[in-house]
């Protein structure tokens, strides 16, 4: 049975896609923990991050990286963060993907919700 990010990419379900390639989708989370979260999915529909090879891992990381920029160069100066943490965990979707979360150093990253802004607030800085 296809995931729900695997729906997401056949464009099945809508998401508000921050990034996209031939072999992964960012989009912006629907349940955020903080003001710009974004997850990063491969497109190929794997269970868990170590199932990747070695190749479709550094690929994964090469892109959440790229992402990661991208997002800390949007969100400058309209939203307080100092730096995008990763967070991987895996077990509430059976399909590999990354959360890139903004954080404060002075927060650290509490998991829980802390936004400030609405998500039409965020679509409109970071998706244009």
């Amino acid at each position: 049975m296809a995931s729900i990010f695997t729906k997401i990419i056949n464009r099945e379900i809508p998401s508000s896609i921050f990034y996209e390639d031939e072999k992964f989708i960012a989009i912006l989370d629907i349940n955020p923990i903080r003001d710009g979260h974004i997850l990063v999915i491969p497109k190929k529909e794997i269970d868990y991050i170590f199932d990747l090879d070695d190749h479709e891992y550094l690929e994964l990381m090469s892109v959440s990286k790229k992402v990661a920029l991208k997002l800390e160069e949007k969100l400058k100066g309209k939203v307080e963060f100092s730096r995008v943490a990763i967070i991987i965990e895996g077990l509430e979707i059976s399909h590999v993907h990354v959360h890139l979360v903004p954080v404060h150093h002075t927060e650290g990253l509490v998991i829980g919700r802390v936004n400030k802004l609405s998500l039409e607030e965020v679509k409109k800085i970071l998706l244009g």
